[in-house]
């Protein structure tokens, strides 16, 4: 088993525009699917990211507001799972609601080790 990072990216610019019960359900959505992750024994970690940050360049000699990328290149959360392989981890992330209010695409990447 290896662990996998998915980033999401875009759909805020819908979810801005919903309702705050329809939010709701929303989220409740992303409830579900990653309880039916735990549930499984595959969900690490996740959280949604703030839409402010900065982005440090030379070593911190500038600091800049950030991050620049296009609203639907944006990312805004990430999820760690667990998964046999990058197919299995692919097929997992279909199943994300990000798909549900015009979110871009979950990025899936393999965690990898560093050894010493």
């Amino acid at each position: 088993m290896s662990n996998f990072l998915y980033l999401f990216r875009g759909g805020d610019d819908a979810f801005d525009k919903l309702s705050q019960e329809e939010k709701q359900a929303h989220m409740e959505v992303w409830g579900e699917w990653m309880g039916g992750l735990q549930e499984q024994g595959k969900l690490i970690d996740g959280l949604p990211l703030d839409k402010d940050g900065k982005v440090v360049h030379d070593r911190g000699e500038v600091v800049t507001n950030g991050p620049y990328a296009e609203g639907a290149e944006m990312v805004g959360g990430y999820l760690i799972v667990k998964a046999k392989n990058m197919e299995e981890a692919v097929e997992i992330s279909k199943g994300c609601p990000i798909f549900d209010y015009e979110g871009s695409f979950v990025e899936v990447r393999e965690i990898l080790t560093m050894e010493p």
